[in-house]
């Protein structure tokens, strides 16, 4: 899992993609993993389990167009091998690294000033009541690879799942 993550992080930074073979398999894998290491009929749904919620987890920032589809299915194909809790907990750990990179690619890219007023104007609009969605993310002049942060994330959740324990 942890080659194909990094496969994942590496396309997307070159070409800002992250291919379909690539999350297939490692869809299948989880697959073959969870049957070998649990056997038993239960290692089945927590697959689909940790498929679906991770899925779900993620979709609707995708909706909202601001994040690639590629990601979405990366996430959740990673998060089959964990099945639904560790996918939360998957997800956490990437939104928390998401943020850090997120801060980084800002400065790196000085871009923070726009993106900062671009929130702000979200803010405002959110707290009149209206609801404005940001622009699309083929949009945006800078983009962070989104599949870094979840390729670091879910590696940090699959080694040491210790860092954020959830029951």
């Amino acid at each position: 899992m942890t080659a194909l993550l990094a496969w994942a992080a590496v396309s997307d930074l070159r070409a800002r993609r992250i291919p379909n073979t690539l999350v297939l398999t490692l869809a299948a894998l989880g697959l073959v993993y969870v049957v070998i290491a649990r056997q038993s009929p239960s290692a089945l749904i927590g697959w689909g389990g940790g498929l679906l919620v991770g899925f779900a987890l993620w979709i609707p920032l995708h909706v909202l167009g601001m994040l690639g589809a590629g990601d979405v299915k990366l996430f959740a194909a990673a998060a089959a091998w964990f099945g639904p809790l560790g996918a939360v907990r998957g997800a956490l750990l990437s939104a928390i690294v998401g943020g850090l990179l997120s801060l980084l690619f800002m400065v790196w890219t000085r871009t923070s000033g726009a993106t900062f007023r671009r929130l702000g104007s979200w803010a405002v609009v959110a707290a009149s009541g209206g609801w404005k969605a940001p622009p699309p993310a083929s949009q945006a002049t800078h983009q962070l690879p989104y599949g870094v942060a979840m390729a670091v994330g879910l590696a940090l959740a699959w080694w040491l799942p210790q860092l954020l324990p959830l029951r």
